[in-house]
């Protein structure tokens, strides 16, 4: 084998998964078709759990000293904004961060591990057999046989790494388009911003002195996206919605985008596994595309790398499809939902009654249990996976809090830090001295007491964390036999047999 795993696409979904890969010390190479790193960005944010992943790799120092934090975020364009920082996270807010610059940080970071990034690298065909795959790759020298045990298609919603495995991408095709432009000269008049807002105009700064609008035209949304968009398309449109302009000029991007939703049948096929845009696909609402599939990375990688290392339980693999897929799903049918209560306004017959929904619907995010439940949602801190057994402890497949721990060997001070090299972290409340016997080399174990009061913990002894952040296995068993007896039926569904 060339390498172990061929990565197909370097945007963010790409790389994060490259580097949890390299985490977990697998030879991994990743095809990119572009000849160099994205300068444009269609992704601006990064919300709350995508910076725990961040934070749980030691990476978050990186990412935000570059960007602005906002406390929350919003969902269809309503006024009441969804509240992050009422969640439960150190990190209850969005970070604005153009895509470009997160894609650069994670290459950055994948290089650091040893990853090998490929530009100008386009995948022509892709086979599998029962020992691995095989990739027709078309570079600078011609077309190249790139052979690997497993590969990941993190190449967007047309992904040929998808068309070669022969995984249906069913949903529904483009009814609506949207605008974006990036530009170096605008009216900062306070008075013309704020009324374009006001009719429904995203204004948002970018580095290097830029600013994005965003905006739907009732007279050019069913333009197709395909179709190239003019400097004198967007001004006459921005006259149209906001009765201005916006003295916008010098453009850098022009880009126009579709609400085609699709969500691919099966995210694993044999050796061929799918993340990100070639997953799903939907309307940019509430920027949840490139967080969806960083998540999907993380969920992934260490799942990829047991595979690849010979340590994996049984449907350990199969297991991402079965815990993303619904993710996946999810994310979709809520982009739909926003799109059609933006849309309702823009069409004549229904603006009366669309926003009439909207009002009621804004009312209802001013309920604190409402704007709670969908700011989870959006946010993915309330990304929870089913349980493995029905006998399971409440907290198993959830989120583990990152709660403060008293001093460890490592000199971990809070959860998220015990968890940067992608292994598994074993807490135990009781001091147990016959912690985590066999697994050292995939599970860190330590002894702590909690620092901080959480009401889900109370009364936990022991609780497994995956290396993604989600709780494996919890117990509030207080006989030590039965514990350790739980424990290691709990090691070995995870992390295998004892080493």
């Amino acid at each position: 084998m060339d390498v172990d795993v061929i990565v197909v696409g370097a945007g963010p979904t790409g790389l994060m998964l490259a580097c949890e890969l390299a985490l977990g010390g697998v030879r991994t190479r990743v095809l990119e078709r572009r000849a160099e790193p994205q300068r444009n960005s269609r992704a601006l944010t990064l919300h709350p759990r995508s910076l725990e992943l961040l934070d749980q790799r030691g990476l978050l120092d990186r990412f935000l000293p570059l960007g602005r934090t906002a406390p929350g975020w919003h969902f269809a364009q309503l006024p009441t904004h969804l509240d992050f920082s009422a969640l439960d996270s150190r990190l209850g807010c969005t970070l604005f961060l153009a895509q470009a610059r997160t894609e650069a940080l994670l290459a950055e970071r994948a290089r650091e591990l040893g990853v090998e990034i490929r530009y100008g690298s386009e995948l022509v065909d892709l086979s599998q057999d029962s020992d691995g795959v095989e990739a027709q790759v078309l570079g600078r020298r011609g077309v190249e046989t790139h052979r690997a045990r497993f590969a990941v298609g993190c190449d967007g919603g047309r992904s040929r790494t998808r068309e070669a495995a022969g995984i249906g991408f069913p949903g529904t095709d483009e009814t609506l388009t949207g605008v974006l432009g990036d530009f170096a000269a605008i009216d900062d008049d306070p008075a013309v911003l704020g009324a374009a807002r006001a009719r429904g105009v995203l204004v948002a700064p970018l580095e290097g002195g830029l600013t994005r609008l965003v905006y739907l035209d009732p007279e050019r949304m069913r333009v197709p996206s395909r179709e190239p968009v003019t400097l004198e398309e967007f001004r006459a449109s921005l006259i149209r919605v906001c009765g201005s302009d916006c003295g916008v000029a010098e453009p850098r991007w022009l880009s126009r985008f579709g609400n085609a939703t699709r969500l691919a049948e099966r995210y694993r096929s044999g050796r061929i596994l799918l993340a990100g845009d070639a997953a799903h696909v939907h309307f940019p609402a509430a920027g949840q595309g490139l967080n969806t599939g960083l998540q999907d990375a993380v969920n992934l990688g260490w799942k990829l790398a047991a595979a690849v290392n010979g340590w994996s339980p049984p449907g350990l693999l199969d297991s991402y499809h079965d815990e993303r897929h619904p993710v996946g799903r999810a994310v979709t049918e809520n982009t739909e939902v926003q799109t059609l209560l933006a849309e309702l306004t823009l069409v004549p017959q229904y603006q009366r009654p669309g926003a009439a929904l909207r009002e009621l619907l804004d009312d209802l995010l001013s309920i604190e249990e409402v704007n709670r439940r969908l700011a989870a949602q959006v946010s993915a801190l309330g990304t929870a996976y089913p349980p493995t057994s029905p006998d399971a402890d409440p907290l198993v497949g959830r989120r583990m809090p990152d709660i403060g721990l008293s001093a460890t060997a490592s000199g971990a001070t809070r959860v998220y830090e015990l968890l940067p090299e992608g292994r598994f972290a074993l807490l135990d409340f009781a001091g147990d001295p016959e912690l985590g016997t066999g697994w050292s080399s995939r599970v860190s174990a330590v002894s702590v007491s909690k620092l901080d009061d959480h009401a889900d913990l109370d009364g936990v002894i022991e609780v497994l964390v995956r290396p993604d952040g989600h709780i494996a296995w919890a117990t509030r068993t207080a006989d030590i036999a039965a514990r350790r007896d739980e424990r290691h039926e709990a090691l070995s569904a995870w992390a295998g047999t004892p080493s």
